[in-house]
């Protein structure tokens, strides 16, 4: 979130703004850059930029600008009281943290062993301030951070959830998708589990979640609107696995699915009533 974001979300009251909360993201990718001759505009310049809004200044917003280069006026926003909270993968910052606390034989012929085991979250909670340094962020940055706080990463439990518990959930959004033609779609729970396995061990988590769904059901979906014969569609472990295709169910198809067949049966009735004159 901006500052112009977090303006809009405090209904344009600046006071209310100034102790707002931003979050930045992927701020991992502003890290100084190794091994180059050229000056890092992308890196370090950026974080020497973003030190005094950290630290708290008084910062020029536009207000209700919809393009960089519009002419409106600018409003004082003072950062001071404002929590800011950036986060991001730091993608390769484990092994950062295992050279510094790892173990390792040394001799010719020793094979060379870490007390982390690969894609354990057990270093990640043993990061230092330094590591970050080491990682491409400037002291003066990490210094205005004080709090580093580590996540661990999502299990099969939390990715399983992710597909059946939320509103929007995947399971339930190809169920809507499926049920517009009248056919209902249904997920076995070991289908479920191992959708969420195959994304833990292609290390994609969960935005890798839907590529998965759409492989097992890319050929179903292309059929389906043409087999007027099919009412239902069974995801089994077997089909998740490429051991076998979905388990299509002969039937009729009585409804059209959500809004639309409520909406199709209150037509038929509004048709049926007699005219009254």
């Amino acid at each position: 979130m901006s500052k112009k974001e977090a303006i809009q979300a405090a209904d344009y009251d600046i006071e209310r703004a100034e102790k707002g909360i931003i979050y930045i993201d992927e701020i991992d990718k502003i890290a100084r850059k190794h091994n180059t001759t050229s000056r890092d505009v992308s890196g370090e310049s950026v974080q020497q930029g973003m030190l005094k809004l950290l630290e708290g200044a008084d910062v020029e917003v536009p207000v209700g600008a919809n393009s960089k280069n519009a002419m409106v006026p600018l409003t004082t926003v003072n950062t001071r009281n404002i929590l800011f909270i950036c986060g991001g993968a730091f993608d390769g910052i484990v092994p950062i943290i295992e050279s510094r606390t790892g173990k390792k034989n040394l001799g010719f012929g020793a094979e060379l062993t870490s007390k982390t085991p690969e894609g354990s979250t057990d270093a990640l909670k043993k990061l230092r301030p330094e590591d970050l340094t080491k990682f491409g962020l400037i002291p003066e940055f990490v210094g205005r951070l004080p709090i580093t706080v580590t996540l661990d990463a999502l299990d099969e439990d939390a990715l399983v959830r992710i597909l059946t518990e939320p509103k929007n959930a995947l399971c339930k959004q190809y169920q809507k998708l499926l049920g517009l033609d009248g056919v209902e779609l249904t997920f076995d729970d070991d289908a479920v589990r191992a959708i969420a396995h195959m994304a833990i061990e292609r290390k994609c988590g969960a935005r890798g979640l839907r590529a998965i769904i759409e492989d097992v059901m890319l050929d179903t979906m292309f059929d389906l609107p043409g087999r007027r014969e099919i009412c239902g569609c069974e995801i089994t472990a077997d089909s998740v696995n490429g051991k076998c295709e979905p388990k299509l169910i002969e039937g009729k198809r009585h409804k059209l699915g959500g809004r639309t067949a409520k909406r199709k049966m209150e037509e038929n009735a509004l048709a049926e009533q007699p005219d009254v004159c």
